[in-house]
């Protein structure tokens, strides 16, 4: 165990505010489940960007304790040979043979002790000792992260079943969508129009809570468990795939991936963001239109820009 207590400094970002209750339209809670799908994927990202990180630095802290026991071995030896009757146990071989080693670097005469050497072999012992604690602690810290994001994603799930229930709006089936509409390439480059082609591919496939990753539409979550789609991060996530270019799944994220545009220097391709949070994403495909999974009840459409609020471009490629 490490000496002392572990402080361990996570950072998550807050919950958003609860959707204003009793909204008068199915496209008001339409908007609300969007936006609270969105925050999902947020949490969902989060947290397997961080179990992630705790299973690197679960290996590192592996790595580290096979060294340090290496080099304890070997020094034990030399501290042995250099033990002296008569005066106090060598701090050499007092950390080398230490059930609990990192207890004795809290005492000031075993840091000082190792201070006045100048063996290779004593330095080496003493920085994997340290190399070990950090690598532990970074594995400690990663852990308790991925337990407090699981926390928040629970909750957050029970914050979705709840609106959910509310709705009353049913998934939609997969349809025929027709003859893709033509697409002038307006000086967009050739991975933009590739994706461009991906997302009008799917059109006519249902929008899914959740669904959607690097491959094609899959299985959501919650209203979307029993429905293979996308959603609308999920869809432009598939589409640029397609071309080589990975986007996070969420929103928030997507509008951060590429180049800020004026809304005036659209191409297809670029990714068109809706509201102040961000939470509704399409892509651009020309001509005031853009492809997009618009809610739960639709599929992938094409569908005119105007009709929802305008926040954000952003050219991905």
């Amino acid at each position: 165990m490490l000496a002392g207590a572990i402080a361990t400094t996570v950072t998550i970002s807050p919950a958003w505010a609860q959707p204003s209750p009793s909204p008068t339209s199915k496209q008001q809670i339409a908007n609300e489940l969007e936006k609270l799908s969105e925050q999902y994927n947020h949490y969902q990202t989060q947290l397997q960007q961080a179990q992630s990180a705790a299973g690197s630095a679960t290996d590192n802290a592996r790595i580290q304790e096979q060294r340090y026991r290496q080099a304890r071995t070997a020094i034990a030896q030399m501290a042995a040979d250099s033990y002296k009757n008569g005066g106090d146990l060598d701090p050499g071989i007092a950390l080398a043979t230490a059930s609990d080693p990192e207890s004795l670097l809290d005492r000031s005469a075993t840091l000082n002790y190792f201070a006045q050497q100048n063996s290779t072999q004593v330095q080496t012992l003493f920085q994997t000792l340290q190399a070990t604690n950090r690598a532990r602690k970074a594995a400690q810290d990663r852990t308790e992260e991925v337990r407090q994001l699981s926390d928040q994603v629970a909750r957050q799930q029970k914050v979705l079943q709840a609106k959910i229930g509310q709705s009353g709006i049913a998934p939609a089936a997969a349809r025929s969508a027709g003859a893709a509409p033509p697409i002038a390439p307006g000086g967009a480059s050739a991975k933009a129009l590739g994706a461009v082609k991906a997302a009008l591919a799917v059109r006519g496939t249902p929008y899914s809570f959740g669904g959607g990753s690097p491959t094609g539409p899959t299985l959501g979550v919650l209203q979307g468990k029993n429905t293979k789609g996308f959603d609308c991060s999920g869809l432009t996530m598939y589409a640029y795939a397609q071309v080589g270019i990975k986007l996070p799944h969420f929103t928030g994220d997507q509008v951060n991936a590429g180049t800020r545009i004026p809304k005036s220097s659209l191409r297809p391709g670029d990714l068109v963001f809706f509201y102040s949070g961000f939470h509704h994403v399409g892509m651009y495909i020309g001509n005031g239109q853009m492809v997009n999974a618009p809610k739960t009840g639709d599929v992938v459409r094409v569908s005119p820009i105007a009709g929802r609020p305008f926040a954000a471009a952003v050219r991905i490629a």
